[in-house]
């Protein structure tokens, strides 16, 4: 039927039975007009006298309200058609549409953060079922600010009482990458550069574990972070003529905006990734700095595990913990525990020495605090101590009852 009908106001063909308070109604999906009213009875007389009441007489809900319903959920759809999303998630976004469109948090706010809202809708909706789908992806649709996005998703989660899981990371990073130019088959960027997705995901996958384990993602945006470890992943697949690429190159050459806080946050793993490098003894005598340690990436990752825990031991006796089972006193002659000793002992001073100037391994916010604004000393003038002298003159001044004056002049008297 909503096939063979057109709408009169629009000439959409999309005409839908609206079921309302039990009568169903023909509404225009496209414009929202109502082309057929229920007939309902509201009041006793009316019932009574077997007196049919159109659906605008009867209800107070107003026509409006019902269009822009309709076109919120209209809305709604087509960002999941746009997502090519399942017809699961398109229904449980389309409920908390209605939800969020019956609580007054929100009935009365602006066409922008209605709008945002329906994209609030079909984020939470792949949160809950589990699909990599990022906030970034939602607001480049919506042509939103993402502050804007996250205050409004924060409020919609609060209102609604949702429990919306996070996303994982390997989610995270499967999702950002798959927009990447240099991972597909294009004619715009040079054959040394593409690369092959699922070989960029996996690796770029472990540096962000080896990023988490640094505490570099705790309290952080994951995308600045997931495109800096992405940069590294690439270099290191093929490191000759792709090091000498800077991270804004690859940003441009993939196609995608570059987060301010990424070149940061490759600094940080660039510091991470050298002093793991400085416990390989091959590697310290190659002398690897920060624009030749994406070559040595894969070496590193395999023994990551063991490398933190070296890199970041402090003092004489986590130097020992670290040496573990190689330093244990084996069962020799005198001579032989000796020269043993000596040399466990040269072996300890030495990595205690190296590790007494290591830093902790800790989160940056508690390595590099933020500097405080130095208020300024009061100087050696204003500094009270109680102990100053007190003249005649202002010992008046202190003197309240009439009991310490009357004290004060015999005192007084007596001088």
């Amino acid at each position: 039927m909503s096939g063979q009908r057109k709408c009169p106001n629009c000439g959409s063909s999309g005409i839908v039975e609206d079921s309302h308070y039990g009568q169903n109604q023909l509404v225009c999906v496209d414009c929202g007009i109502i082309l057929t009213e229920g007939l309902l009875t509201t009041t006793y007389t009316d019932e009574a006298h077997f007196q049919a009441v159109t659906y605008s007489r009867s209800t107070g809900q107003s026509e409006q309200q019902t269009r822009c319903l309709l076109r919120g959920s209209g809305r709604v759809r087509d960002l999941c058609e746009v997502l090519r999303l399942p017809s699961l998630f398109k229904d449980t976004a389309v409920a908390y549409y209605e939800q969020a469109f019956q609580h007054s948090s929100f009935r009365w706010v602006s066409l922008e953060k209605k709008e945002i809202l329906a994209g609030c809708c079909v984020f939470a909706a792949c949160r809950q079922h589990n699909w990599p789908l990022t906030m970034g992806s939602i607001c480049s649709l919506l042509y939103a600010e993402k502050e804007l996005f996250a205050k409004t998703y924060l409020s919609f989660l609060k209102e609604l009482k949702l429990d919306v899981p996070a996303l994982s990371l390997v989610d995270l990073v499967k999702t950002h990458l798959g927009s990447f130019r240099l991972f597909q088959d294009s004619s715009s960027v040079p054959s040394k550069f593409v690369e092959d997705m699922e070989k960029v995901a996996a690796r770029t996958v472990e540096v962000v574990e080896l990023a988490s384990e640094a505490w570099l993602v705790t309290g952080r945006h994951p995308i600045p972070i997931v495109t800096a470890a992405a940069y590294l992943a690439w270099q290191s697949l093929r490191p000759a003529g792709r090091l000498t690429c800077t991270l804004s190159q690859f940003c441009k050459l993939a196609g995608t905006d570059l987060p301010p806080p990424a070149h940061q946050r490759l600094k940080e793993l660039l510091d991470i990734l050298l002093r793991m490098a400085s416990e390989l003894a091959w590697l310290r005598v190659l002398k690897v700095n920060k624009k030749s340690v994406a070559k040595y990436i894969a070496d590193l990752l395999r023994h990551r595990r063991l490398l933190l825990q070296t890199a970041f031991c402090t003092g004489d006796s986590a130097a020992e913990d670290c040496l573990g089972d190689s330093a244990a006193e084996p069962p020799q002659a005198t001579d032989a525990k000796t020269d043993a000793e000596t040399e466990r002992a040269s072996v300890s001073g030495e990595k205690g020495q190296r590790s007494s100037k290591r830093p902790p391994l800790l989160p940056p916010c508690m390595l590099n605090p933020r500097k405080k604004q130095r208020t300024v000393a009061p100087s050696s003038e204003l500094l009270v101590t109680g102990d100053e002298p007190i003249l005649d003159s202002e010992i008046e001044q202190y003197l309240r009852t009439p009991e310490e004056k009357e004290r004060f002049c015999k005192a007084r008297a007596f001088l």
